[in-house]
């Protein structure tokens, strides 16, 4: 029953741990040749420097690259990180807002015909009109701030001219270099 599910799972493994195999099988030559370099550093620095000092000035020359090298990567996932969020903030509140204006469009159908196939459901929605009708100043102002919540078609003028900024040549409208 599940055994095509598990050999596309096989099959999906075994093409990522090739990829990265063929990656690092390019990257084996690139290592063996930064080995001779150090070595040829090494020498070098022994003949100008001695023994002692020029295996400190490795050990520093390599930390110093450690360290700029664990910086850029930490940078480099932070922003990755961050672009995540972004796209996932995007995502939610786009889903989030279609979801909202699906169910504020279907929840009154849904409450009338709840509450017409209930027992007594008419008299209930005469009852309901007459409560509404008595409190109209109050269900004007929460239609009303339903209404400021309610999702709009056109983008916002913040995210258009975001959108703008990010494009280089194109200045939004009322600025002007």
């Amino acid at each position: 029953m599940f055994e095509g599910l598990i050999n596309q799972a096989k099959g999906a493994v075994s093409h990522l741990v090739l990829r990265y195999v063929a990656r690092a099988s390019v990257a084996i030559p690139f290592i063996i040749a930064l080995g001779f370099a150090l070595a040829a550093i090494s020498v070098m620095l022994v003949q100008r420097f001695g023994h002692v000092t020029a295996y400190w000035i490795m050990a520093i020359g390599l930390v110093v690259i450690g360290v700029i090298a664990a910086i850029a990567v930490s940078v480099r996932e932070h922003e990755e990180k961050v672009a995540e969020q972004r796209a996932e903030q995007s995502d939610t509140r786009r889903v989030v807002g279609a979801a909202t204006s699906q169910a504020m469009l279907q929840a009154p159908l849904a409450l009338l015909g709840a509450l017409f196939t209930t027992p007594g459901g008419t008299t209930s929605a005469l009852k309901a009109a007459q409560v509404l009708g008595r409190n109209f100043p109050l269900v004007l102002l929460l239609v009303m701030i339903g209404a400021l919540f309610w999702p709009n078609s056109q983008p916002d003028a913040e995210a258009v001219d975001q959108d703008v900024e990010r494009r280089p040549g194109l200045a939004p409208a009322g600025r002007y270099h």
